[in-house]
């Protein structure tokens, strides 16, 4: 299989604009620090899921639907947040998005039932998905010293939240497992303080987004053939996210720590390796072979004894982490469309698997062993990689210069727009 070579991808983010990493203006500490807490939400529930199960008197597969509901209407908003941000702007956009994080995170603490608290956080993934598809455009037009310090000050974000957000939930989640989500909306509240006081309103868009607008660019073979390929493998990033945590059966404290080494696997892996590899390897070929790498890591993973789950839930992330950053740039990078409406496009398509797996996982176990989850999540893997070779002419990016990294200066990234 080729790809292309992304030169672009050698040009280290670290040198554009000196040491302007750090001198950036509040407005931009404000939202990347908003954006940290927007990503530790993702991976909150993960150490106290057994914990929510016993204290709402649920099943595995009840609990699960938090992750369910969550990425359902994350899918959905992918269709509302252009949409939305070309009429309103960003900056009304990212506090609309936090005020509703803060409410739904609140009620999620306060729910009396599993139904109450899935109900809860499909109103938090709506807020999550509307600030989160708007930060890294707002962070790119408001930092100073170029795109470059201002995608790896987002990157860092990112890989921030997505590491501590189980260790926070294993710290407040070991006291009593609501206090995570209380924890949530404080640091959300404070955001949306700092974001009010900090930032101010920038230019709109020239032409406002249609709802259609990113099911129209899925007629490009490249972006149908990316966002098919991404919705099998995020069938099995989520299997790993939301189901491993039963399987492991660890306290708190020891899921959160589990998960915190995954995290910092995933953004060492998708800040500073992928752009090598890619580099060197060409970007299908990266993502074809961590594609078959993580499915076999599932079958280990579903196969071995405890400790060998835990390492291949670690080692994990780091496979997770190249195909993150791989399949954005391809999707956004394969078709004519704006950036901005293909990413909406294929997001749309690939957070359907993120609803799924955490439904279908525990659910396979009760129909089979707790084996059959992973293979299935592997299979998916498979089928990933299969897309992308068959479908390689397509996915080929023939443009002369290559995206830039995340294409940050649009305002999407992996877990973004």
């Amino acid at each position: 299989m080729s790809g292309t070579k992304s030169g672009g991808h050698a040009d280290d983010p670290f040198q554009e604009g000196g040491g302007s990493l750090l001198r950036q203006p509040k407005a931009v500490w404000a939202t990347a620090g908003a954006s940290v807490v927007a990503f530790m939400g993702i991976g909150l529930v993960d150490p106290i899921l057994p914990s929510i199960a016993r204290g709402l008197h649920a099943s595995n597969s009840q609990v699960s639907l938090l992750f369910t509901s969550y990425f359902l209407i994350t899918a959905f908003a992918m269709l509302v947040t252009g949409f939305v941000s070309s009429r309103i702007g960003g900056r009304r956009t990212l506090l609309a998005g936090l005020a509703l994080v803060v409410v739904f995170a609140a009620l999620s603490g306060m729910s009396g039932s599993v139904g109450e608290l899935v109900g809860f956080r499909a109103g938090w993934g709506l807020g999550n998905a509307l600030f989160v598809s708007t930060s890294l455009a707002v962070i790119v037009g408001a930092a100073a010293g170029g795109s470059a310090a201002a995608i790896l000050l987002y990157e860092s974000a990112l890989g921030l939240g997505m590491a501590c957000g189980p260790l926070l939930g294993a710290i407040l989640g070991d006291m009593k497992w609501r206090y995570p989500f209380f924890g949530t909306a404080v640091l959300m509240a404070i955001g949306f303080v700092a974001i009010t006081a900090f930032l101010k309103e920038q230019p709109r868009p020239a032409r406002k987004t249609s709802l259609l607008d990113p099911l129209r660019a899925l007629g490009h073979g490249g972006l149908a053939s990316a966002a098919f390929a991404a919705f099998f493998y995020n069938y099995a990033f989520f299997t790993v996210l939301a189901f491993t945590p039963f399987v492991l059966a660890m306290s708190p404290y020891s899921s959160g720590g589990v998960f915190f080494a995954w995290g910092v696997l995933l953004a060492v892996f998708s800040v500073l390796v992928a752009p090598r590899l890619q580099h060197r390897f060409g970007s299908l070929k990266v993502l074809a072979g961590s594609l078959l790498l993580l499915a076999a890591d599932l079958l280990v993973l579903g196969y071995g004894d405890h400790t060998t789950a835990v390492v291949c839930t670690v080692l994990s992330g780091a496979f997770i982490g190249l195909n993150n950053t791989v399949f954005t740039e391809l999707a956004l990078g394969v078709s004519d469309a704006p950036r901005p409406v293909a990413s909406a496009g294929y997001n749309f398509v690939r957070w359907f698997a993120a609803a799924a797996a955490p439904f279908l996982a525990p659910k396979i176990e009760e129909w089979t062993d707790p084996h059959v989850p992973f293979v299935v999540a592997a299979a998916a893997a498979v089928v990933g990689a299969g897309i992308v070779a068959v479908r390689r002419r397509a996915l080929t990016i023939e443009a002369a210069e290559p995206a830039p990294r995340h294409a940050a200066q649009d305002g999407v990234s992996a877990f973004a727009n």
